[in-house]
């Protein structure tokens, strides 16, 4: 694809995006509550387009559809399971609107560490979602690296394309916090969701029909269509992938802060509604990009080129490729974005909040504005190392934070829970999982992922029954919850 429209086509969307997000400024945005969740004031269909947009990042169309080229039919089955894994949002979502109402709770971790009496809890799960999420942000600067190299035949280098993410995911998040975020995740959903189909119809249309189009799957790539396919997909491989998945939307604080956000419970009911029809929607258009690309080039030594190279093709009409190429980098935008802002609310208000008494909410959000752009550059040092497979990666980072998920059970529905079970469950689990995953081991084949959530479980629940409660913070807080929930649920 000629590289001056790549980059005319960049240009325009910063032009709009960044009106869009000047535009949502608000006066509110002074205080931590304004700057990292919206004032607590964010409508239900703002909210279910911008939840969908951060979850379905670069990892989508260029992480999934990679994941269906290499795998096959198994990628489908993967991305199902995590949007039965939505169901937890309907459990925790109004639990966390509530009491975050309530206590004025700001991220997740807060939110542990108050209802155990902890400030060490909230600290390590601060700390351990940080050492987690800058590795998946850099996945996302990888996609957006991956793409404009792919579509521009090495014209726009990996590096460049890194760095281009980079620092519109900082100018972005600096302009109106949570707000800019929101509005400008808005706009990316619907580029995203209408382009994205498009090129579906386009393409299947230039191999015959659907008729055709499966097939011709079914000839010449049967094994594709079937689980464990080519082999890809044995049953601890698809295991091991989609157990972090399925808790993604409560171990992924970017995404659980969001459950603070909406100005009713009944906003929070149409974000979730409006997101579950867009994952639908966008998971099997990327399952179909990914198919597609097997049939155009059967060889790919990458399956994360799978898209940039579909875009550059010819196929594809190159104003409908520059709009796609648009999409998935602001899909992969509002993810980093929403993890800048959520790293940084979180080291702000846990631990450099925690560290020492009376630090008002001012110079909480004058050190988050701050922490921005530094995690922002660790993430693309990470992204330098143009590690492949970027589902793949996308789940490690997801095996690691999957350790907090105990802790967020206990918070709202154990009693007995401690913060010691809190402190030894994340951070020696968080341990365990780093280890795994930097030294490739599978003890007995089992993933990572499995072993962080499995040892983080063990050690909540027996630590905890070993120590002592906080039984006023846990009656009042679960008390409340049981009385609200009866009320207004």
């Amino acid at each position: 694809m000629n590289v001056s429209y790549v980059a005319w086509g960049i240009g325009i969307y910063m032009v709009i995006a960044v009106g869009v997000a000047i535009l949502s400024r608000r006066s509110n945005i002074s205080d931590m509550s304004g700057y990292f969740i919206g004032g607590r004031k964010i409508g239900g269909v703002i909210s279910a387009l911008s939840y969908s947009a951060t979850t379905f990042s670069a990892f989508m169309l260029v992480g999934l559809a990679g994941l269906t080229y290499q795998g096959g039919v198994g990628a489908l089955g993967f991305e199902v399971v995590y949007i039965a894994g939505v169901s937890l949002v309907a459990l925790f979502g109004p639990r966390f609107w509530l009491v975050g109402k309530k206590y004025g709770y700001i991220t997740p971790s807060e939110m542990i560490g108050d209802r155990f009496n902890s400030k060490k809890s909230a600290i390590v799960v601060a700390l351990v979602s940080c050492l987690f999420l800058i590795p998946y942000s850099a996945v996302q600067l990888a996609g957006v690296g991956y793409l404009l190299q792919g579509i521009t035949d090495n014209a726009i280098p990996f590096t460049t394309g890194v760095l281009i993410a980079t620092v519109i995911a900082i100018l972005f998040s600096n302009i109106a916090g949570i707000h800019s975020v929101m509005w400008t995740d808005a706009l990316q959903a619907l580029v995203m969701i209408v382009s994205a189909t498009a090129v579906v119809l386009v393409v299947v249309n230039q191999l015959g029909g659907f008729g055709e189009f499966f097939s011709n799957l079914e000839v010449n790539h049967a094994e594709m269509l079937a689980v464990p396919g080519n082999g890809y997909f044995d049953f601890l491989t698809f295991l091991g992938l989609t157990i972090p998945w399925f808790f993604f939307s409560l171990s992924n604080p970017q995404v659980s802060q969001r459950l603070f956000m909406p100005s009713s419970l009944r906003d929070l009911r149409k974000m979730l509604i409006g997101f579950l029809v867009f994952a639908v929607i966008y998971t099997f258009v990327a399952i179909m990009w990914g198919f597609s690309a097997m049939q155009i080039f059967p060889d790919l030594s990458n399956p994360d080129l799978a898209t940039p190279l579909l875009l550059s093709s010819g196929i594809v009409p190159t104003i409908l490729g520059i709009i796609v190429m648009i999409g998935i980098l602001a899909a992969a935008v509002s993810t980093i974005d929403s993890i800048l802002l959520t790293l940084s609310s979180m080291f702000a208000r846990d631990v450099y909040g925690n560290m020492k008494k009376n630090r008002t909410d001012a110079q909480q959000l004058r050190v988050g504005k701050i922490v921005i752009p530094i995690i922002a550059v660790l993430a693309f040092l990470f992204a330098q190392l143009e590690l492949n497979l970027i589902a793949v990666l996308s789940v490690a980072a997801s095996s690691g934070l999957i350790v907090t998920v105990p802790a967020f059970f206990g918070t709202f529905f154990w009693k007995r829970g401690t913060a010691a079970g809190v402190l030894s469950s994340v951070s020696i689990s968080a341990l365990l999982v780093l280890i795994l995953e930097f030294t490739g081991m599978k003890p007995f084949g089992v993933w990572p992922g499995i072993w962080g959530l499995t040892i983080s479980t063990i050690l909540f629940v027996v630590v905890s029954l070993m120590t002592k409660p906080p039984e006023k913070k846990a009656n009042e807080f679960i008390g409340y919850l049981q009385t609200e929930m009866k009320n207004k649920i």
